[in-house]
């Protein structure tokens, strides 16, 4: 089966993945969630396995001289990364996999993968931001300020993706990746036995 690829969106913190990353794969059964992996203590709600995986620092770097990762990264004051088999054996099934990380992680993906489809979300205003980060009420004063000025060198780096979504209404943003998805599924890179797939449709049909 043809057709699987990664999917990557990322963006500031604040700007609303994990929010609109929940909304998307419940209105699409057919998206497999990537799990990434840090070193993060879990925030209130989280589950090992399901949101992350956490593990401590030196599970993660032992992770790293393993090469077990796709990609990985120090964010604000810990390591993320992203397992690399799970992703590959789901890709090679045909599946979209949908990673969600930060904009250092997504880099670095393009880097070695290109053949991913990368998403940059884009907060309406950084005012916005800011509020989003106040109100989750899960950093301190201090964190709250580096990932705000964190927030403005990462929108430099938005020319490097294919796409961009700006999250003002999650409804609206979700129906914008959809219709990326949408348009993604039909490259003709992702099908390279186009030919056979259209010839065992007209087989199945009689």
């Amino acid at each position: 089966m043809d057709g699987g690829f990664l999917l990557v969106l990322s963006g500031p913190s604040g700007s609303g993945k994990g929010t609109v990353s929940e909304a998307l794969m419940k209105n699409n059964d057919d998206i497999i969630f990537s799990t990434s992996v840090t070193t993060r203590t879990p925030r209130p709600g989280e589950v090992n396995g399901e949101n992350y995986f956490f593990a401590t620092r030196e599970e993660f770097e032992e992770m790293v001289e393993k090469d077990e990762l796709l990609e990985h990264a120090f964010v604000h004051t810990n390591y993320y990364g992203t397992p690399k088999k799970f992703v590959f054996d789901e890709i090679e099934k045909g599946e979209i996999v949908l990673l969600e990380i930060d904009v250092q992680g997504a880099l670095q993906i393009k880097e070695k993968y290109k053949e991913a489809v990368f998403i940059f979300l884009i907060p309406p205003t950084m005012d916005e931001l800011r509020s989003r980060l106040v109100k989750r009420d899960t950093e301190t004063e201090d964190e709250i300020e580096t990932r705000y000025r964190n927030a403005f060198r990462e929108l430099d780096f938005v020319g490097e993706y294919d796409y961009f979504v700006i999250n003002d209404v999650i409804d609206n943003a979700v129906k914008d990746i959809e219709t990326i998805i949408a348009a993604e599924k039909l490259r003709v890179k992702r099908h390279k036995n186009i030919k056979k797939e259209v010839q065992a449709e007209e087989e199945r049909s009689k």
